[in-house]
């Protein structure tokens, strides 16, 4: 069965040109139909010797095979189990009987280091506290950020205003915690 017009107005919508078009029908793709039994994007790229990109546009829509953009999307997708642990240093995937604060058994280094929260005083591993919720800070940190807890800035506030400083101004701020010693 010969393509219809529509659908040969549409493979050139498509960016298709007429001798594109009678190409496919040389090659026995007479409808859209006939796009399944070509299978992919791949393969009618090698038939037709279209470019990849135009061939993957073709493909979506007569067979609807999902269009992959470079760089958008695309990949494949990973779920990961929800007590998933990965080293903060390697992002080497923790052992299942992993507890905090086992070395990675890939780099070495404590997996999830055990820091202590500038907010409520509570120690545990991770990015965020899980007592109060508080992002931790860099253990070097930690005195400047009880300093700024002290001086009324929000908890969310605390760790992008030590990332934002210099160290001339983490210098002042030192300066202040060793007059209060």
């Amino acid at each position: 069965m010969p393509m219809t017009e529509l659908e040969r107005n549409i493979l050139k919508a498509k960016g298709l040109t007429d001798a594109d078009v009678a190409r496919l029908g040389e090659l026995g793709v007479g409808s859209k139909a006939d796009f399944a039994t070509v299978g992919d994007a791949a393969t009618l790229a090698q038939l037709t010797g279209l470019a990849p990109a135009l061939a993957q546009a073709v493909m979506a829509w007569a067979v609807g095979a999902p269009v992959v953009q470079p760089g958008v999307g695309g990949g494949p997708v990973v779920v990961e189990s929800s007590d998933l642990v990965l080293c903060v240093h390697c992002a080497a995937k923790q052992p299942k009987d992993y507890q905090a604060g086992d070395l990675c058994p890939s780099c070495g280094k404590q997996a999830e280091p055990i820091l202590a929260c500038f907010w409520c005083g509570h120690s545990g591993p991770g990015k965020f506290c899980r007592s109060c919720g508080a992002q931790f800070v860099p253990t070097g940190e930690l005195e400047l950020a009880v300093l700024l807890r002290r001086d009324g800035l929000p908890k969310d506030a605390i760790p992008e205003k030590l990332k934002g400083m210099s160290q001339a101004e983490k210098d002042t701020l030192w300066g202040r915690v060793r007059k209060a010693r």
